[in-house]
């Protein structure tokens, strides 16, 4: 899943390409995946496209005096085409095409979504507020005013919930996922299921590890084709995918623990005392 580093650069490469182009057409294919009718989708046509921001994990292109909100979910992509075909290959809803932006003159975008699970979201809207996703989400951890005492006074109120979900909570700070959660965490040498509440001491090192993390992985991502930030992605991660790979700080091997629908990679050295985190979901089994 595209998270705060890849959906930058992906806003800053789609501006390069998209600012100031006009709006030939927009199509929908998946249409499960359109989540607001009026303004239609249409109206973005004959529009010329200006600034592409972003919040959290939503990309927002502002086209004329609207606003055409993308969240990319697990499985969905862009992908910029310097020739658009006329009409998608297959049958429009069966493959991953799930929407395309063709541009006046020449060239276009095309939103995809791989696998089985579809969640990608598209929202045409005057305000990008009027998205539920997007008005829900808490602040932005690189933002200057995200300061060291606004992260405490957030963990604080967390009380006991467990650290990695704080961090994975769009509604509490925008824009981590799983991959940065785990990686922000093994930085701060601090297990995924610590609790939020923690020393002043404990703050400082945890808040250095997440504005650094992510601050390190915009830079090495700025700049990058959307083709690359995939791969980027996965080769700056130092514990995340890496399951029984050699820990790069300790090299004691980093381990993994499951769920019902996803993983998280830590290294027991680093950030568990050397103890083994229990498996959720083989520990469900053996009830």
């Amino acid at each position: 899943m595209p998270e705060l580093p890849e959906v930058h650069a992906l806003a800053r490469a789609l501006e390069s390409r998209l600012s100031g182009r006009v709006v030939e057409r927009f199509q929908v294919f998946a249409f499960a995946a359109l989540k607001t009718f009026d303004p239609p989708a249409s109206a973005l046509e004959g529009e010329t496209i200006g600034v592409v921001a972003r919040h959290g994990k939503f990309l927002d292109l502002g086209i004329g005096e609207l606003h055409l909100l993308i969240h990319l979910a697990r499985g969905g992509w862009i992908r910029w085409r310097d020739e658009v075909p006329q009409t998608p290959t297959g049958r429009p809803g069966k493959g991953p095409l799930a929407a395309r932006l063709r541009l006046v003159g020449g060239g276009g975008i095309d939103i995809t979504e791989a696998g089985t699970t579809k969640r990608l979201s598209l929202s045409v809207v005057p305000d990008p507020l009027e998205v539920p996703g997007v008005s829900r989400l808490g602040p932005d951890p690189l933002a200057e005013e995200f300061t060291e005492e606004v992260f405490a006074d957030i963990l604080a109120h967390s009380g006991r919930s467990q650290i990695k979900g704080v961090l994975r909570n769009q509604s509490v700070i925008a824009g981590i996922g799983n991959a940065y959660s785990d990686e922000i965490l093994h930085v701060a040498k601090m297990s995924p299921f610590a609790p939020a509440s923690m020393s002043p001491e404990l703050v400082s090192r945890l808040y250095e590890a997440m504005r650094t993390t992510l601050q390190e992985a915009v830079e090495r991502s700025d700049g990058l084709d959307a083709t690359e930030l995939k791969r980027e992605k996965r080769a700056g991660m130092r514990v995340h995918g890496r399951t029984g790979e050699a820990c790069p700080v300790c090299g004691d091997t980093v381990r993994q623990v499951r769920f019902s629908d996803s993983t998280l990679q830590y290294c027991p050295t680093c950030q568990t005392k050397g103890k083994p985190l229990a498996d959720r979901v083989l520990s469900r089994l053996l009830k």
